[in-house]
């Protein structure tokens, strides 16, 4: 497959001759630009990279699978080749292979396993603006094992809303910006009307943007649950409104199935339309390539600390102005576009999206930084005190770290489980006999409420 020509491609040499003399670098680049899928290839025959692999750390499950499908094919290969993916419960690589698209706690396990790396000379952490707990962990201990073990480690930020002049500062690196390739999209604001129904409101955008755009509409719901009951509203609008050809109704989300997912995201014949009703996967991870449409609800779901329970919680929320401006700039890749926004021109969004670290439950992080042997990390955001010191005396009353904080064997094993210290511990001091369903309990926990 011949490479194609994306915005980032002139400025693909700036960026491995910045990374020979720097060890950090900070890249700016709007979605779509191609820094996900472009950067990694141009580093491969970098003379600093000596061999090694590249690490790209990617927030979503669905947004690593997506890259590493597109750089395999982009060389002719199958992914688990030179390009490969690992994330939970799921690896597609090989001993040729060069670039592994992980999630972000993939890297954390990998440092607290390997602190050297050995075999790794670049980390690239993809869509670093959405601040994830496992983000800014795994980029504390990059930093770390760069200033101790590994000064030829190569850390790279990257994303499309970077607050890029602050982390160069941070990192003491240079920044590199790309412009990207966008058109302009119309903004219009759609709130709902005195007494007006959810679906009812969803309803009366969806009717407009089919109307009064062509190409493809992207909706941007909070989660799977809102898909599954917006699905039959849209699928009731194209019913009474779609004229000249087909409209599909299609759903987007980290759950989706492989073949779903690449159907989605391949171009289609342009006589056809879709209404793809997305959570926020949409939003910068990956790529729709026929959008010209977007209804934003303004909302997303995130994780929140719920002291009753003492775990975090996936809250509906608004989302901040910078996420905003990353949805509506979906519309606008290949043509001018239009957003329709459901809520009021006044309301004022937070500009910026929070770390995740400061509004969680931290017993992961403190356990993890007990395994790691120090909390005397850079941070560019440090983790709350208080909030810190709450789950360290958790984990103490868990027996997973004693009084000095250092973790136990009984921390340890919990670490290796993968999940909440909490449900880890459930599942651990279960009785002979009753493992299994402690594990059925725990998955239960940490995937939704069961009420």
């Amino acid at each position: 497959m011949p490479a194609p020509e994306f915005p980032i491609t002139p400025l693909l040499p700036q960026i491995a001759a910045s990374l020979a003399a720097h060890p950090r670098l900070v890249l700016e680049a709007p979605p779509g630009a191609g820094k996900t899928t472009q950067v990694p290839l141009a580093l491969l025959a970098a003379p600093w990279l000596n061999g090694q692999r590249i690490l790209m750390l990617e927030p979503r499950r669905l947004a690593a699978r997506a890259a590493a499908a597109f750089m395999a094919r982009q060389l002719g290969e199958d992914v688990g080749q030179t390009v490969g993916y690992r994330i939970r419960h799921e690896s597609r690589v090989s001993a040729a292979t060069r670039i592994e698209v992980v999630t972000e706690a993939i890297l954390t396990r990998m440092l607290q396993d390997d602190p050297a790396l050995e075999g790794i000379g670049a980390l690239l952490f993809d869509e670093f603006h959405e601040r994830n707990l496992h983000s800014d962990l795994g980029l504390a201990l990059a930093l770390e094992v760069q200033s101790a073990l590994r000064p030829d480690l190569r850390i790279v930020l990257m994303s499309a809303t970077l607050e890029g002049e602050r982390l160069a500062r941070f990192l003491d690196a240079p920044r590199v910006a790309s412009e990207g390739r966008s058109h302009p999209v119309e903004i219009a604001y759609l709130a709902a009307r005195a007494h007006e129904p959810e679906l009812a409101h969803l309803r009366r955008a969806l009717e407009t943007a089919l109307a009064d755009s062509d190409g493809d509409v992207l909706v941007f719901l909070p989660g799977k649950g809102e898909i599954e009951r917006v699905r039959a509203v849209a699928e009731a609008v194209v019913a009474a409104t779609a004229r000249g050809g087909a409209v599909g109704v299609h759903a987007l989300h980290g759950e989706l199935a492989l073949a779903d997912q690449a159907q989605l995201l391949a171009p289609h014949p342009p006589e056809e339309r879709r209404i793809v009703l997305a959570t926020n996967v949409a939003e910068s991870s990956i790529t729709l390539p026929q959008v010209r449409a977007v209804v934003d609800s303004g909302l997303a779901r995130e994780p929140r600390y719920d002291p009753v329970s003492g775990f975090s919680r996936l809250e509906t929320v608004t989302i901040s102005q910078a996420s905003a401006n990353q949805r509506a700039g979906r519309a606008g890749r290949t043509a001018p576009g239009a957003c329709w926004r459901l809520w009021p021109q006044s309301q004022r969004l937070d500009p910026t999206i929070r770390p995740e670290l400061a509004q969680v439950e931290l017993s992961p992080l403190a356990l993890e930084l007990a395994a790691w042997g120090s909390d005397a990390l850079r941070w560019l955001d440090p983790p709350p005190a208080a909030a810190l010191a709450e789950a360290r005396t958790r984990l103490q009353q868990l027996e997973a770290i004693d009084a000095r904080g250092r973790i136990t064997a009984h921390g340890r094993a919990l670490l290796r489980l993968g999940t909440h210290p909490r449900l880890a511990h459930l599942i651990e001091c279960a009785a002979p006999g009753h493992r299994g369903l402690a594990c059925e309990l725990a998955a239960l926990i940490e995937a939704r409420d069961p009420l």
